[in-house]
């Protein structure tokens, strides 16, 4: 008595559990849980390297955009500063009249190099001490021109040269310690730049074993949670496929291991039981069998009674019967020999239809060997066979080219006589006229025997193919009615099928038929044979 199963709604949570009955998480859990604290770290390492590169890039803008530039203007400032110096001591020298306006240019060029110096310097890191430096050159350059270089160009005073070379001597030192400054700013911007990358290169490769590390732990995870349960559930599976039904499926792991471990468990259970069921059922058929052999047996002895004991007895009415009517026949009356006419037909009857069972009940029972049939030389058997019955009727027999079957030529040859003999019988006021076609379709050849004859109501199509079924009484039409019914076994002893062709409008009889075709048959010829 097998269990009722409870459905479970498809979308109800299932909460798996171990033998200690600890929830177990699932594979999709371990994974996200991986997953998350993996994008995690990958969002650190992203966001620390995109900070090195900031800075790496602020440092760098830092270096190239401001404070090389300052260091190329500093040089321009000396440079402008040493003019105006030269135009100064030139004109007091010589007296050039090109000395005022050679100074008021080295001026402007001095103020130029200055304001660029500030801008560069404005939002410069760590570059306090060399604006202080160029506040400082500033301050000492416009003592100089007040009290020394702007009286001797203007002729409003004659200050003396000791003076004016100890208010220059102070510029230079403000301009040596502007330098200095700068030096050291432009070292430590890149000290600072190399620390960025020096950084850069670290978040990088602290981000790779990061990564590096990620992936190893995934690659554990996967080997705990899928690989080595699965490895053991397969190992166990095996066992099972290997005959040891009884082994049970026990595997630690995931819930989703552990659920398809227990589904297979289930089958495995299954199928034993299965197994079991099918062993008692195939020892109750070996028994079926056995008594079926003994049926066989019997049934074999039967039709040698049939085909030997119960005809002898038959010949022998039918002969005696036959000796009294030519003995007494001079004594006997028309009565008497018409009684005698029936016994001897009741007798001939009883053999014929004797024979005709036998050879119903021997298709399909007796083994025959399968062969390649040509279906026209069965046919012309057939032909052969009804070659009395022909003559008297004045039958008429074509055919189209038929094609190679496998099967038994006896009872092919035996299809085709009884098709053509049933035409010749069945036949109408005119000459039977009989013909016999085939074409392809698919993997049958289906046949046709069409006849001119008497013809067979729709009602019956399913009826004339049972044995015994007779439409005609006997004095009309001799026969023992298993005709049809043996061509019907043929037919689908062989594989194929047979019926009854209804068309409304259609002269005479059409019985339609099906053989397996075989791969290399081919259908192209369409002369027609006639005889």
């Amino acid at each position: 008595m097998t269990t009722p199963q409870v459905r479970r709604p498809r979308h109800a949570p299932t909460l798996h559990v171990d033998a200690e009955g600890v929830p177990r998480f699932g594979i999709g859990h371990w994974y996200g849980l991986g997953i998350v604290l993996l994008l995690l770290a990958v969002v650190a390492v992203g966001a620390t390297i995109g900070m090195a590169v900031q800075d790496g890039s602020k440092a760098r803008s830092a270096l190239l955009r401001n404070v090389d530039p300052a260091v190329l203007e500093s040089g321009r400032l000396s440079t402008s500063i040493s003019a105006e110096v030269g135009a100064v001591r030139a004109y007091t020298l010589t007296g050039d009249a090109t000395g005022p306006a050679d100074y008021r240019r080295a001026q402007t060029e001095t103020t130029a190099a200055v304001a660029e110096m500030t801008r560069l310097l404005r939002d410069t890191p760590d570059a306090a001490p060399a604006r202080a430096a160029l506040t400082e050159v500033g301050s000492r350059l416009a003592a100089w021109r007040h009290d020394y270089a702007d009286p001797v160009v203007t002729k409003t005073g004659q200050p003396s040269a000791a003076s004016g070379e100890q208010r220059f001597s102070a510029v230079r030192d403000a301009i040596a310690t502007e330098r200095a400054r700068l030096a050291e700013l432009q070292r430590r911007s890149a000290d600072r730049l190399n620390d960025q990358v020096e950084r850069l290169y670290e978040t990088l490769i602290g981000g790779a074993i990061v990564l590096v590390v990620g992936a190893l732990g995934l690659t554990l995870l996967i080997r705990r949670t899928v690989l080595r349960p699965v490895s053991a559930l397969t190992g166990q599976i095996r066992r099972v496929s290997q005959g040891d039904l009884t082994h049970p499926l026990q595997v630690s792991g995931p819930a989703e291991i552990a659920e398809l471990a227990a589904h297979v468990d289930a089958m495995r259970n299954h199928i034993l039981e299965e197994w079991r069921k099918a062993a008692e059922a195939r020892a109750k058929l070996d028994e079926q069998t056995q008594e079926l052999r003994r049926s066989n047996a019997e049934l074999e002895q039967f039709a040698y009674v049939a085909s030997h004991d119960l005809q002898e007895p038959l010949r022998k009415v039918a002969s005696f019967c036959q000796m009294l009517e030519r003995r007494y026949s001079d004594v006997l009356d028309d009565r008497g020999r018409q009684y005698i006419d029936f016994a001897v037909d009741g007798a001939k009857r009883m053999q014929s239809l004797i024979n005709d069972l036998l050879n119903f009940s021997r298709i399909g029972r007796v083994n025959r060997d399968m062969t390649v049939v040509k279906c026209e030389t069965a046919l012309e058997g057939a032909l052969d066979n009804l070659g009395l019955a022909r003559s008297e009727a004045d039958a008429g027999i074509t055919w189209d080219p038929l094609p190679d079957v496998m099967g038994d030529a006896t009872l092919l040859t035996q299809l085709f006589q009884n098709l053509i003999g049933n035409a010749i019988k069945f036949r109408s006021d005119d000459p039977p006229r009989v013909n016999i076609t085939a074409r392809r379709d698919g993997d049958f050849w289906e046949f046709a025997c069409s006849d001119n004859g008497i013809g067979i109501d729709a009602v019956y199509a399913d009826r004339i193919f049972l044995i015994f079924q007779r439409l005609h009484p006997k004095d009309e039409y001799t026969g023992t009615g298993i005709g049809l019914s043996l061509c019907k076994k043929i037919v689908e002893y062989h594989g194929g099928r047979i019926w009854l062709d209804i068309e409304p409008e259609q002269q005479g009889t059409t019985i339609r038929w099906t053989l397996p075709a075989i791969d290399d048959d081919s259908d192209d010829s369409t002369e027609t044979a006639e005889e």
